[in-house]
Formats: C-alpha cells, sequence, structure tokens
C-alpha cells in the first residue's frame, strides 16, 4: 500500500484506517470509478480490501455490474467480481464463492462491450431503478463498522442503458467517490473531463488516484 500512498493524490485518511481508528467518524461507502475501462479500479480495490484486512478492518466489496464474463468457474475467479472477493479472503475452492460472486455481482454480461450493448445481445436491459435499490441497500447497512466499496463499470461516461450512464449511477446513489486515472499520455485531459463531469452532477470526488500506465511514454513524475 506504500505504492498506492505515493500515487494517490489526495489522501484521504480512509486510506490508513485501523483498528485503533474511532469507527463512529468513519466515512461512507465509496464509489471506485475511473477515466476509462481497464484503468485501474480493480486494482485499487483489492489493494484497499487487502490492506484494511490486514489491519483488522471488516470489509466489503460490490461489482454490480460486468461485461465480459466468461460464465465457467476458473473464468469467473478471474473475473473482476472474483478477484474482490479473493481480496476478501475468499479461496476460489471455497465452498460459496459462486454464490458470493452472483450476489456482488448481479448483472453479468459476456461480450466485452459497454453494459448496455453487452446486455441487448443477450435480449436483456440493464433495470437502472434496480440497480440503484440494489447499491442503496447493500450500503445502507453496517457502514459504520465495515469499510464498503462499490466498484463500477469502465469510465464514468460508460452508458448503462439509453437513458444513463455511470455517473447518473453515482448520483442516484449519493455515494462519494474515488476516480482512477492512468500516467499515460493524454491522462490529463480525461481526467479533468471526468472530474468536470462528476462535480457538475453533485458527485463528491474525494480523491484522484493515478495509476502508472505500462509502457507509457510519459513518466509517472510527469503526470503528478
Amino acid at each position: 500500500m506504500q505504492n498506492l500512498e505515493l500515487t494517490c493524490l489526495v489522501r484521504p485518511r480512509w486510506l490508513k484506517l485501523s483498528p485503533g481508528t474511532d469507527r463512529s467518524k468513519n466515512l461512507n461507502p465509496y464509489f471506485i470509478t475511473g477515466t476509462g475501462t481497464d484503468i485501474g479500479k480493480t486494482w485499487l480495490s483489492c489493494a484497499l480490501l487487502k490492506y484494511w484486512r490486514a489491519n483488522g478492518v471488516a470489509t466489503r466489496a460490490y461489482k454490480p455490474v460486468l461485461s465480459g464474463f466468461i460464465d465457467a468457474d476458473a473464468d469467473a475467479a478471474l473475473s473482476d467480481a472474483g478477484a474482490l472477493l479473493q481480496a476478501q479472503g475468499f479461496t476460489t475452492d471455497h465452498v460459496n464463492f459462486r454464490t458470493e460472486l452472483e450476489r456482488i455481482s448481479p448483472w453479468r454480461y459476456s461480450a466485452p462491450l459497454s453494459p448496455d450493448m453487452a446486455a441487448a445481445l443477450e435480449g436483456r436491459a440493464i433495470d437502472f431503478a434496480e440497480l440503484v435499490a440494489y447499491v442503496r441497500r447493500v450500503t445502507s447497512t453496517n457502514w459504520q463498522s465495515e469499510n464498503i466499496l462499490v466498484e463500477g463499470v469502465g469510465g464514468v461516461m460508460v452508458p448503462l442503458d439509453d437513458l444513463h450512464t455511470v455517473r447518473d449511477w453515482i448520483t442516484a446513489c449519493e455515494l462519494p467517490c474515488v476516480l482512477v486515472t492512468g500516467s499515460y499520455l493524454g491522462s490529463l485531459s480525461h481526467t479533468l473531463t471526468a472530474i468536470t463531469s462528476l462535480t457538475q452532477a453533485g458527485v463528491r470526488v474525494d480523491a484522484i488516484v493515478v495509476n502508472e500506465s505500462v509502457l507509457s511514454a510519459v513518466p509517472l513524475s510527469s503526470t503528478m
């Protein structure tokens, strides 16, 4: 987690939350979003979950919407939802691993496309009201005694259906968010655009985490 702190532009105190912390001052659940897909949302979520668990803090994490999901046990374990479960201590051979995966990731689609397109290919559609209700339900209990993360899908403006984006989802759930971005050339513009979009919708951005991009022509130090 030391590297994470070095690359976090805003260092909120929940990064260092330990068993001795006054739980009455614990923050609300967080929504982890990003400037795009494969930017490091799951990496960050897993890093936080492992850090908190190592310090004796109870955790829960959810990946409600997941595309590019291959419905086979071995592949499921490698999915984002599978990674979140393993970061919380569920081994892939755990008797409840599959049940837990279905619980934390109810909207799963096979095609590696935006959720609206992936769902349409299966003759399905995301019920936005139901999705929001699900997140509100799972984040409304025990948040004062557990650290809860909700990981989004793709970037801030990825469509969920014909009318709603991930930004609308975050706004409707009324959760503060952590924005993950990269260090690639152009990330500054993408990051500022994402922040502007979120803040214009009234979303509170509490932290920006820069995940070093592989093979980037721009050194991390230049991005920071």
